[in-house]
């Protein structure tokens, strides 16, 4: 799949057309994509028919995160996970919590990793009241993006 086929991935909102068949929604900064994220979005990706990953933009999770984030423009990290096979769109949100886009899109599933209680899931409510279900995958042990930052570069820097 060349540049121009993953671009056609990464949509904003607004051009969101729901396809036919399981639609699963999945968020994050997916800041130094690691094998933690991949092993999550591909058990994500089986849950349905089509994975739809919400991707926080670069203010969001400098706002999130810290001043010293995210490492990877948000340009970057969309491409990147429209590379992998599991992700079939991508859509970057400016706000702190991905609700206002879980209302668009109008997921049959929502999915978080396991390090999260169903109850503290934005959209969950949403998301079960329209029918949909909403789960947990369970945590990729040993990977985390904000860990690796801090054993590899000066904590006062995150």
């Amino acid at each position: 799949m060349g540049i121009a086929e993953l671009e056609r991935k990464i949509i904003p909102a607004r051009a969101w057309q729901r396809p036919e068949g399981t639609v699963v929604f999945t968020n994050g900064c997916f800041d130094l994509l690691h094998r933690g994220h991949v092993t999550y979005l591909a058990q994500a990706r089986d849950l349905g028919d089509f994975l739809v990953v919400g991707l926080n933009s670069d203010s969001s999770v400098r706002r999130l995160k810290g001043p010293g984030r995210p490492v990877n423009r948000e340009a970057d990290r969309a491409l990147v996970l429209a590379a992998l096979s599991s992700v079939d769109c991508v859509i970057l949100f400016e706000e702190d919590t991905p609700e206002q886009l879980i209302r668009h899109i109008r997921p049959d599933i929502l999915v978080k990793g396991g390090d999260y209680r169903i109850c503290d899931i934005v959209g969950a409510d949403f998301v079960t009241s329209n029918g949909g279900q909403v789960t947990t995958l369970p945590f990729v042990e040993g990977y985390s993006t904000t860990k690796t930052l801090q054993q590899h570069i000066k904590p006062n820097l995150l």
